[in-house]
C-alpha cells in the first residue's frame, strides 16, 4: 500500500472508533437529563440514582470522546495537507464556530453540573444539563454541516486553486444537512437507548436493583423503538436527496450496474467478488425505486450509464466506488439498526404489567442490544464516505489529490501503526472503566436527606 491507501485507513479506523462514543454522548445527554428532570418534578428516589448512574457512564464516554475527536483535527494537516488547503475556507468556518459555540457551551454546562450538585438551586442545575444535552446537537450539527459540504458543495466559488467562501448561510442550511442531521442525532437516541436496555437488562437478570433498572429499560425501550421509527422516515428522506445529488451512491449500494425501471432491492446478493456479476439474490418487487424516487416504478440510473455520465463531465476516470463495501455496509446498516428495534420491542412486551422475562436467550438478547446500533452507526458512515469515492468533495477534488504530497509511505505506515496501538489501549481503559462502573449499579443515597444529592466522588 501507498500513502494514499494508508491514510485513509489511519482516518477510517480513527473516525469509526471516535463515532463510538458521539451517539453515546449525545442521546444519553439528553436521556440523563430527562431523568434528572423526574426527579425535580416529583422527587422520587429511585429517578436520582438513575440520574447518578446513568451520568457517571456519560461521563466515562464523553472524556474519552474528546480525546479521540482531537485527533481527526491533527490528521487533516498531517496527512490530508492537500484537502485541508482546497477546502480550509470553507471546511474551517462550520467546525470553528463548533469549536467556539457548542463544544464551549457543552463542555462549560457540563462542568457546572459536575460540580454544582451542593452549589446550585435544583432548578438551575437542572437547566446546566440540559443546556450542555443541547450543546452535543449543536456541535453534531456544525459538523454535518461541514461533512455535508463534502457530499453537496455550496456556497462557494472556485479560486485560482481553491475554494472559497461566498456564503457561509448557504454552507449550514445545506439539504444534504438539513436530512442528514436529524438522521444522525435520531440514530444517537436509538444507540443510548439500547445501550440503557442492554445495562439494565443485565442488572435484572441478576436481581439487582429493580426499583431503578427496570424503569430505565422501559425507558430504554421506549427510546430506541421511537427513535427506530424516526430513522426509517430520516433515512427514507436522506435517501431520495442522496439519490438527486450522488446517484452513483445509491447504484452502487444495490450494485445496480444497469439503469433499471422499476428497480427491486436485494436483501441478500451472492456475486463475484468485485459485484459486478450476481450469482444469486432475494429481492422485493420495488423497494429500490420506493426508496430512490418515492415512487413505486421509478427509473434508478445503473453505474455502467452513470459512469460514462461522470466521463463526460469531470474526464476520463474510474468513478465506481467500492461496490461489495457500499452494498453490505447499507445493508449492514439498516439490519443492526432494526435488530436493535425489535429487540427493544420485545423487551417491552415481556416486561409489561410488572412481568419478569424467563429464558436465558432473552436476556442474552437484550444486554447484546447495546452493540447492534454502535455496529448500525460504524457501517452507515463507512457507505456515507465510501460510497463518495473518489471523491473528498464531490465533483470537486478526488482523494488522490487529497493526500499529503510530503508524506511517505513509512510515514504514513507510522502514524497509522501509532494510532491504531494508541486507540487499542484507550479502548481498554474506556470499556474497562464503562463495565466496572455499569456493573457497580446505582448509587445508594446517604441516609440524611440534606445530603442526597451531594457528587458522587469518581464521577464529580
Amino acid at each position: 500500500m501507498d500513502a494514499l491507501d494508508l491514510s485513509r485507513w489511519q482516518f477510517g479506523i480513527t473516525t469509526v472508533y471516535h463515532f463510538i462514543f458521539v451517539p453515546i454522548t449525545i442521546g444519553l445527554s439528553f436521556l440523563v437529563a430527562g431523568l434528572q428532570t423526574a426527579w425535580v418534578r416529583t422527587g422520587k428516589e429511585h429517578y436520582l440514582r438513575a440520574t447518578k448512574f446513568w451520568g457517571k457512564l456519560f461521563l466515562i464516554n464523553f472524556a474519552i470522546g474528546v480525546v479521540t475527536g482531537i485527533v481527526q483535527e491533527f490528521q487533516f494537516g498531517m496527512n490530508w495537507s492537500a484537502y485541508s488547503r482546497f477546502v480550509g475556507d470553507i471546511f474551517g468556518a462550520p467546525l470553528a464556530i463548533e469549536g467556539l459555540l457548542a463544544f464551549f457551551l457543552e463542555s462549560t454546562f457540563l462542568g457546572l453540573w459536575i460540580f454544582g450538585w451542593d452549589r446550585l438551586p435544583k432548578k438551575v442545575h437542572l437547566a446546566t444539563i440540559w443546556t450542555a444535552a443541547i450543546g452535543t446537537v449543536l456541535s453534531a450539527y456544525f459538523i454535518l454541516a461541514a461533512n455535508s459540504w463534502m457530499q453537496h458543495p455550496v456556497g462557494f466559488r472556485m479560486g485560482a486553486d481553491r475554494a472559497e467562501l461566498t456564503s457561509i448561510g448557504a454552507v449550514l442550511t445545506n439539504s444534504t444537512t438539513l436530512v442528514t442531521f436529524p438522521h444522525t442525532v435520531t440514530a444517537c437516541f436509538l444507540t443510548a437507548g439500547a445501550l440503557m436496555l442492554a445495562v439494565s437488562a443485565w442488572h435484572l437478570r441478576k436481581d439487582n436493583q429493580s426499583e431503578v433498572f427496570r424503569p430505565s429499560l422501559r425507558l430504554g425501550a421506549w427510546v430506541a423503538i421511537v427513535a427506530g421509527f424516526g430513522l426509517l422516515i430520516t433515512g427514507d428522506l436522506q435517501a431520495r436527496v442522496m439519490t438527486e445529488q450522488q446517484p452513483m451512491k445509491m447504484a452502487a449500494a444495490e450494485a445496480l450496474y444497469d439503469t433499471t425501471e422499476p428497480a427491486s432491492f436485494s436483501i441478500f446478493t451472492i456475486g463475484s467478488l468485485d459485484g459486478s456479476e450476481e450469482l444469486y439474490s432475494v429481492r422485493i418487487p420495488h423497494v429500490l425505486s420506493l426508496l430512490a424516487t418515492g415512487d413505486l416504478n421509478g427509473e434508478v440510473e445503473g453505474i455502467n450509464d452513470l459512469q460514462e455520465v461522470y466521463q463526460q463531465r469531470y474526464g476520463e476516470g474510474d468513478y465506481v466506488p467500492n461496490v461489495p463495501v457500499t452494498y453490505w455496509s447499507f445493508r449492514l446498516m439498516m439490519g443492526f439498526g432494526g435488530l436493535a428495534v425489535l429487540i427493544a420491542a420485545a423487551a417491552l412486551w415481556f416486561t409489561r404489567g410488572g412481568r419478569r422475562p424467563r429464558g436465558r436467550w432473552l436476556w442474552i438478547a437484550a444486554v447484546s442490544t447495546a452493540v447492534m446500533p454502535l455496529l448500525g452507526n460504524s457501517f452507515g458512515w463507512i457507505f456515507t464516505e465510501m460510497g463518495r469515492q473518489p471523491w473528498t468533495v464531490f465533483g470537486l477534488f478526488t482523494t488522490e489529490d487529497s493526500v499529503s504530497p510530503s508524506v511517505s509511505t513509512g510515514e504514513a505506515a507510522t502514524g497509522l501503526i501509532v494510532l491504531t496501538v494508541l486507540y487499542g489501549v484507550l479502548a481498554i481503559i474506556e470499556f474497562g472503566l464503562f463495565i466496572k462502573y455499569a456493573k457497580a449499579g446505582a448509587p445508594a443515597l446517604p441516609p440524611d436527606s440534606e445530603d442526597a444529592d451531594k457528587p458522587l466522588a469518581f464521577a464529580y
